[in-house]
């Protein structure tokens, strides 16, 4: 009988790339999206997460939420099994092609096999245009 397992942690970044040894890096981890305009074009947005304590098959389902709290701007899931509660489980659900329509709170939501564990925040804040410096 398997239990539901644990979110230890979820990290968005631009990228996650596995080293040679098996080591996982993030790369750029974000919670604040600087831009001058809106929309803002990515390319790919990675949500890494790590589980703990359970057994068995999981769906993991990674999802960025629109300032508006329903419109989907992008989702990804993950099939994954777990066969010892003592060994954590590292995802990566990637996203490709997300844009971001306009400025505000964005919503990370993650989901186990359907329900959601939890939702953090992804922020597009407007910056002013740096003038060129003067020669």
């Amino acid at each position: 009988m398997s239990q539901v397992p644990t979110l230890q942690a979820s990290v968005i970044a631009e990228d996650v790339r596995q080293e040679a040894n098996g080591i996982q890096s993030l790369i750029g981890v974000l919670s604040i999206i600087p831009a001058v305009n809106a929309p803002v074009n990515l390319l790919k947005l990675a949500i890494w997460t790590r589980w703990i304590n359970a057994t068995g098959k999981f769906t993991q389902t990674s999802r960025i939420l629109a300032p508006d709290g329903k419109t989907v701007i992008g989702e990804s899931s993950v099939e994954f099994e777990m066969q010892n509660a003592a060994v954590p489980h590292s995802n990566t659900n990637m996203i490709v092609g997300v844009q971001l329509p306009e400025f505000g709170i964005y919503n990370v939501e993650i989901a186990i096999d359907g329900n959601v564990v939890i939702t953090y925040p992804l922020i597009l804040a407007q910056v002013q245009q740096q003038a060129p410096a003067a020669e």
